[in-house]
């Protein structure tokens, strides 16, 4: 069985051979010119080799780490443009001819341990002229060595200048960082070093002490001042009033003279009535005495009365300044004590506060502790940079004593003549004929691959299968008479053998369509594809069969096929078509060659087909075909000329797509299966025609000539639409 991309091949070859006899005439004409060129003038190829080299003695990391840099040079630097427009100058040679004709070795690193695993560079220099080649790759190695030289100085110097560049901004932020520190230290640094040495402690401790001492003085004090009070009969107050007036001597004067007028009253009152003018004058008396008395005790208190608690009434007056020497005394003791209790107080207040105060500033000591060692990391972090910079920046200034050229002259070049072996012409036009024989099947399998058209049934049955749809047969070829070569081939003869692929399409239709199936639309994507072909061929399997079948010609835009069933159609039933499918028996002929076989042909072509087939007289004529014959063929036209077959579709119980290789269009085909069953227009499935299935004929047959496919595709075009 022949592979499905031969055969796609040998289409594809027969279409294109021309084009692929073409090309391989021009690769052998190509191969032919370069065969009978002269050889090539002699050559000479002179080599030498630089190596990687380093100074004797190595004082500075540095100056190390750009010698190791040196050692990483590649093609592209060695090779650049600028190097090579030096030595062209100098030699006076083209840099074209200089970068075409030099090659360079460049050494490897191993992988597993980093190292290079050599350290010569080989270089080749090939030139018509070996004393121009040997001056060339001199002068090339000398820029080498000197642009080696060059690149190590000057990535040293642009480190020194990238590191004078960060040092002064380093510095400041230095200087900064440590000024943030001294200023934190001068504020918060006491307060720390007394939490770190117990002293913030202890001063807690003895704060507390103090005010429990405090607290028991003010207790004996309290005790003192109940007793004095309870001897007395005096609070505090009242005590230092009467101490205070009793000590006075104008009171005390005062205090006299009113008892002596009040002598005097009682002793006169017996003898006198109170309005006698002796008795007014002592009241009177008594009175002034009083004013003074009250004015005198307000002074001796003080604050207008306000010091002390002191009633305007002369009697309490007099009653609160009458202490004797021993009660006055202790009055006075309970006014000290009193005094030494308020002292006490306010000592035992400020304690309190003074505690708080200290516990306080113990609870912020974490904070500024953590906040104190942010900025000692930060100032250890500023001068680790700024001392690692001014270490790189000395490193730095003593590679500048050691910094070389990585590259030395290894070997000084050397001229070897380039022997070339002779080309041999009959070698040369054997490649070219080969390549000539690859290029030009090359070519004709590109053109055959770029048409997008399936090339064999196995591409068509591929894509079916991908998109799920029911393959209901494959049918071959069938030969044309060369006698009329405009028919369509149908199956007359009972005994044909192409009668049997036929007869399997029309059981696999009844199988999958079921027992309902009557009506059957068969349609292609486009042109020349065979559907009038299958549709003729299907009615004669299935009248075979015994069934009462009808084939109607739907497809409107093209003439009748019915000739090639030697039937004849009506002339004039293009002039009223509605009139003509509205009589059945005039338009509905019978097939003389086959019996229980019917055909309806096409009035066609007609410019009206989409209003007759949306028509009255059509959906009568359907429905009235569905219960005469068992079985309705729709011949149709081609999904890509018009949208005909959809609306004659719903007067349908099914939809079968006829596809045939090399005309089938690969997308056009799976947009429209896409479209019918994504619409659900009742998509049965495919038939494959023109399949390469080779037929065996009977004995008793002469076989017909048989047509190659382009061949039936031209004959099936000259008719028309019918033999779409």
């Amino acid at each position: 069985m022949t592979p499905p991309i031969v055969k796609s091949y040998i289409i594809a070859f027969e279409k294109y051979k021309w084009i692929g006899l073409a090309s391989f005439a021009l690769v052998v004409a190509a191969s032919t010119v370069v065969a009978v060129q002269p050889e090539p003038p002699a050559s000479y190829i002179a080599n030498a080799a630089l190596t990687y080299n380093r100074p004797p003695v190595s004082f500075s990391a540095t100056g190390s780490e750009i010698q190791q840099q040196g050692q990483e040079l590649n093609e592209q630097v060695l090779l650049s443009d600028q190097l090579i427009e030096v030595v062209s100058a100098k030699v006076n040679v083209k840099p074209k001819t200089i970068g075409a004709s030099v090659a360079i070795s460049i050494p490897k690193k191993n992988p597993r341990t980093g190292q290079l695993d050599s350290t010569i560079i080989e270089l080749k220099y090939k030139d018509s002229n070996s004393k121009r080649a040997v001056e060339v790759l001199q002068a090339l190695m000398q820029a080498m060595v000197k642009l080696s030289g060059d690149i190590n100085t000057g990535r040293l110097k642009a480190i020194i200048l990238k590191i004078n560049e960060r040092v002064p901004q380093t510095k400041l932020e230095l200087q900064a960082a440590e000024r943030r520190l001294e200023q934190y230290d001068r504020r918060e640094r006491p307060a720390i070093l007394a939490s770190e040495n117990g002293s913030l402690l202890t001063a807690v401790t003895n704060s507390q002490t103090q005010q429990r001492q405090i607290k028991l003085t003010i207790s004996g004090i309290d005790a003192q001042i109940r007793s004095l009070q309870d001897k007395l009969g005096l609070n505090v107050g009242q005590a230092y009033v009467s101490s205070a007036l009793s000590a006075d001597p104008i009171l005390a004067n005062l205090r006299s003279q009113i008892y002596q007028i009040e002598s005097q009253i009682a002793v006169l009152r017996r003898d006198l009535r109170p309005e006698h003018p002796t008795m007014i004058q002592l009241q009177r008396q008594k009175q002034a005495a009083e004013e003074l008395l009250q004015q005198r005790a307000a002074e001796v208190v003080g604050g207008g009365g306000t010091a002390a608690p002191l009633t305007g009434n002369v009697s309490n007056i007099r009653a609160q300044s009458n202490l004797d020497p021993a009660r006055q005394e202790l009055a006075n003791q309970m006014v000290a004590l009193q005094t030494q209790r308020e002292t006490l107080q306010q000592q035992l207040a400020q304690q309190v506060r003074e505690e708080a105060r200290l516990r306080q500033v113990y609870s912020l000591i974490p904070n500024k502790q953590l906040e104190r060692s942010r900025l000692e990391q930060e100032v250890a972090l500023k001068k680790a940079i700024y001392d690692k910079m001014q270490a790189k920046l000395a490193d730095a200034k003593t590679a500048e004593a050691e910094t070389v050229t990585s590259l030395s002259i290894a070997r000084p070049p050397t001229v070897l003549a380039d022997t070339v072996k002779p080309k041999s012409m009959s070698v040369t036009l054997a490649v070219g004929g080969f390549m000539g024989l690859v290029i030009g099947g090359g070519v004709i399998f590109l053109l055959g691959s770029l048409e997008g058209t399936f090339k064999t049934r196995e591409d068509i049955r591929e894509s079916l299968k991908q998109r799920e749809v029911a393959r209901l047969g494959e049918i071959p070829l069938i030969p044309i008479d060369d006698l009329d070569q405009e028919a369509i081939p149908v199956i007359v003869s009972p005994d044909s053998p192409y009668l049997e692929f036929y007869e399997k399409f029309r059981s696999n239709m009844r199988r999958i369509g079921g027992k309902n199936l009557k009506v059957v639309l068969i349609t292609s994507v486009s042109t020349s594809e065979g559907k009038t072909t299958s549709a003729y061929n299907l009615g004669i399997a299935s009248a075979r069969a015994g069934k009462r079948t009808l084939i109607i010609e739907t497809d409107l835009r093209s003439p009748s096929g019915c000739s090639s069933l030697n039937v004849t159609p009506d002339p004039d039933a293009n002039i009223e078509p509605l009139r003509y499918y509205a009589s059945l028996s005039e338009c509905i002929r019978l097939v003389p060659d086959v019996e229980n076989l019917y055909i309806l042909p096409s009035p066609g072509p007609l410019r009206q087909s989409a209003a007759i087939l949306e028509s009255s007289e059509m959906r009568r004529l359907m429905e009235d075909v569905r219960e005469r014959y068992d079985l309705v063929i729709l011949d149709t036209s081609p999904l890509s000329l018009s949208n005909d077959p959809l609306l004659i579709q719903p007067y349908s119980d099914a939809m079968i797509i006829v596809a045939r290789p090399n005309y089938t269009q690969q997308n056009l085909l799976g947009e429209a299966i896409d479209q019918l069953v994504e619409s659900e227009l009742g998509l049965l499935g495919a038939v494959i025609n023109g399949a390469d299935i080779i037929v065996t004929l009977p004995a008793s047959v002469e076989p017909l000539p048989a047509s190659s496919p382009q061949e039936q595709s031209e004959a099936e075009v000259s008719v028309g639409a019918k033999n779409s």
